[in-house]
């Protein structure tokens, strides 16, 4: 047990490290729910660093496939180090199909082989890949009424995901990155370069409006997930939520301008959005459809 206890703790302690919004949703759960998913954000926290080695994509591809070969030993009954200990523990214990762990690796096999989306399907299945499959590890974890639940949850993490592409667009230029649909930049009249200059102008504003507001439509279809959870478990999904909607709400304020700096929230608005959010919680409207 000792063993199984000190793997947790490197897990929370990763989570602590690395975790900007998540860990104030985290804390509102359970100990032992709290540190399964503890190793679930120190798995994915595992294949980004993988990914964002300074290698070239052949030798970051190799290292996911060694992540990949870890994890199957790991759920078979051999694990190798502390986090695919945990991982192996959380996944017995709380029955998660190790395949979601496999999607996950995928999706970020995706962001090296692919730095332009065509489609905004092309897009959605990326984000269900890097964020969906975590949300279904996480109602796994946190226990759920009905199957219902499932597509619920994928659509939370498909708005989390957006959320964060709209966040991040300067940052993801500077690497090289753009996840907005090319076909929705023609659309809108934007070029790449549009948004390389840094500049907003019309088009720029209109696409991101776009882009919020499908983010919303998903939040909305995702936040019927809350009433399927037990109630000392959907606080924290329902926190996250709260913590990304307010960025998109810090996005619209701003006028739909995404390239002066990153948008983020103060920890005094984290800690409020967490306290008012855990307290809802235990009250949800039922709309179980």
């Amino acid at each position: 047990m000792l063993e199984i206890n000190e793997a947790y703790e490197e897990c929370r302690q990763i989570t602590k490290r690395e975790a900007k919004n998540f860990f104030y949703a985290f804390i509102t759960l359970p100990a032992n729910k709290r540190n399964a998913i503890y190793a679930t954000y120190a798995f994915c926290r595992y294949c980004d660093d993988a990914a964002d080695q300074e290698l070239d994509a052949s030798r970051k591809l190799s290292a996911l496939q060694d992540l990949r070969l870890q994890l199957h030993s790991a759920v078979q009954g051999s694990p190798d180090g502390p986090m695919f200990t945990a991982v192996a523990h959380a996944t017995d214990f709380y029955n998660i199909p190790s395949q979601y762990f496999d999607e996950v690796i995928d999706g970020v096999e995706m962001d090296l082989n692919k730095t332009r989306y065509q489609t905004f399907e092309e897009l959605e299945l990326y984000c269900y890949r890097v964020a969906s499959v975590v949300g279904l590890i996480c109602i796994q974890i946190f226990g759920y009424e009905s199957p219902a639940a499932k597509q619920h949850a994928i659509d939370l993490g498909i708005a989390m995901q957006l959320t964060n592409i709209i966040r991040d667009v300067q940052e993801d230029l500077d690497r090289g990155r753009i996840y907005i649909p090319q076909e929705e930049l023609s659309r809108y009249g934007c070029t790449e370069q549009d948004l390389v200059s840094g500049i907003p102008n019309e088009s720029t504003r209109n696409l991101i409006d776009f882009q919020v507001q499908r983010a919303r439509m998903y939040f909305q279809r995702g936040n019927k997930l809350f009433p399927y959870l037990s109630p000392r478990s959907r606080a924290c999904p329902a926190v996250l939520a709260q913590l990304y909607i307010r960025i998109l709400d810090q996005v619209e304020a701003n006028s739909f301008n995404v390239f002066n700096g990153r948008i983020s929230l103060s920890k005094k608005e984290k800690l409020l959005v967490t306290a008012t959010t855990w307290l809802k919680s235990f009250f949800p409207q039922k709309t179980l459809t």
